[in-house]
């Protein structure tokens, strides 16, 4: 099945450059095609030699808003009618707080930039809170297997089981902690971690029994 992200990287063969590993434009359409023709904000970080921010132009369609970051003031050039670019260090804390003031509305952030654990880190921290409903945040160039980010990412997956005594009495419905009532998904791919947000979170988890036969005894939290 043809990939729209692929297909424009293949037709690429000019003009500025993008550089990315091919098994990610499968993972980008998978999480992101929910916004193609919509009015959406994209923030990717690491513009390099640009040619990405006409990717993300041509795959979300002329509602898009690109924000391209990246700490060379050189790429301050591929500014242009919807492309609004930032200069500053993405493992600076200060840098985000003075990026959120002049972008507040962000449906989509891309981390392509220094690809240290410490610099990817500050990132998630600083924006997935910051992301709108819906929100889809995509760390990319996760490398090794004894990685300190990929670390907190299985860390933040199992947040997402928080919650949960086994041995409760009433199990048929719990609250959400506060980092579930955010985070709806958190998929992790070769190099590549997604978190997406609730549109809108459940008001709580349910866990409802239909029919009357079982094949045993049902456990004793049923």
């Amino acid at each position: 099945m043809s990939n729209p992200l692929e297909d424009y990287f293949n037709a690429h063969t000019t003009g500025p450059g993008i550089w990315k590993w091919r098994h990610y434009f499968e993972i980008y359409d998978r999480h992101l095609s929910k916004f193609r023709g919509t009015a959406v904000d994209v923030a990717e970080v690491g513009i390099y030699s640009g040619g990405s921010l006409g990717m993300w132009r041509d795959y979300f369609g002329q509602g898009c808003t690109v924000h391209g970051i990246d700490i060379q003031p050189a790429c301050a050039r591929y500014e242009n009618d919807w492309t609004k670019v930032y200069i500053g260090d993405q493992g600076e804390p200060r840098f985000w707080d003075w990026f959120k003031t002049l972008v507040p509305k962000l449906d989509v952030l891309i981390d392509d930039g220094g690809h240290t654990p410490g610099q990817q880190s500050v990132t998630l921290d600083k924006i997935l809170p910051h992301l709108s409903p819906g929100g889809v945040y995509i760390c990319e160039d996760i490398l090794g297997k004894d990685n300190p980010f990929g670390d907190k990412i299985g860390k933040l997956s199992s947040d997402l089981h928080a919650n949960v005594d086994i041995h409760a009495t009433d199990m048929l419905a719990m609250g959400l902690t506060p980092f579930q009532r955010m985070v709806k998904s958190i998929n992790v791919y070769a190099h590549v971690a997604v978190i997406e947000k609730w549109d809108t979170p459940p008001a709580r988890f349910e866990a409802p029994a239909a029919g009357t036969e079982w094949i045993c005894n049902a456990p004793e939290w049923k």
